[in-house]
């Protein structure tokens, strides 16, 4: 049930068609595990945690750095040093004290990984290296737990839904990881997809809308221009193949 205050509180996007108290409600009983402190995780904790996710679970090992405030919009010069999940969780209470965040300073590894993401209804890509995301592709694909993948790159930025058994993997669309190596990030490029990920995350949670299944979003902020990509799902794929 939700409380008066909650019913003033989130009144507009329940407004919305086919949303309701219902998805609100929905909304409110779910978990989300947000999967790095970042570029990408901070606007999509911050607009999940606005729009009355019941739970977030942020999940970062690094402290915050002075290089990371360009874009890191959860964590600020006071922050220098500290954990960034404890600068995230501080900064997402004060903007909903009803949101129960969970804040775990940990590396995400094979042998972490399943206790991370237990009791997780989705996952939500705030990473920076394609290793971590390739582990969680495969977790994902046999506990079933969707994810949204984000990704970035100076002014350009991609997001796709994952859907276990039902769409294309992560694998399936980048059979090899690029190269490690430091990149360009301009703030602006995890900010809109960092949203568009909390986007995909409200329409899964919810059930409205049209996921970005099987397709990926392409976003180029140098000519302001989206476009999109089918993608389907690699019959010989190692990882979802035979799902």
């Amino acid at each position: 049930m939700l409380s008066d205050g909650e019913r003033l509180r989130y009144d507009r996007q329940m407004m919305m068609a086919g949303f309701g108290e219902a998805g609100q409600e929905k909304l409110k009983s779910s978990r989300v595990l947000i999967a790095g402190a970042g570029g990408l995780g901070s606007p999509a904790a911050l607009y999940l945690a606005a729009a009355g996710i019941g739970h977030l679970r942020i999940v970062d090992r690094d402290r915050v750095d002075l290089s990371n405030l360009n874009r890191q919009i959860l964590h600020g010069e006071g922050d220098l040093g500290n954990p960034k999940v404890d600068s995230a969780r501080e900064k997402l209470v004060r903007l909903n004290s009803e949101v129960v965040v969970e804040a775990l300073q940990e590396e995400i590894r094979e042998d972490t990984l399943p206790a991370l993401i237990e009791g997780c209804d989705l996952i939500v890509d705030g990473l920076d290296n394609f290793p971590t995301r390739y582990l969680i592709n495969e977790t994902v694909q046999e506990r079933k737990i969707p994810f949204v993948y984000g990704g970035i790159l100076g002014f350009m930025g991609m997001a796709t839904f994952i859907h276990p058994g039902q769409t294309p993997c992560l694998k399936c669309l980048f059979p090899q990881a690029p190269p490690p190596k430091k990149f360009p990030v301009l703030g602006t490029t995890p900010g809109i997809i960092g949203v568009i990920e909390a986007n995909e995350a409200i329409k899964y949670i919810t059930g409205l809308g049209k996921l970005l299944s099987g397709r990926l979003l392409v976003y180029n902020g140098s000519e302001m221009k989206f476009s999109e990509v089918a993608v389907e799902k690699n019959r010989e794929c190692r990882v979802c193949g035979g799902l």
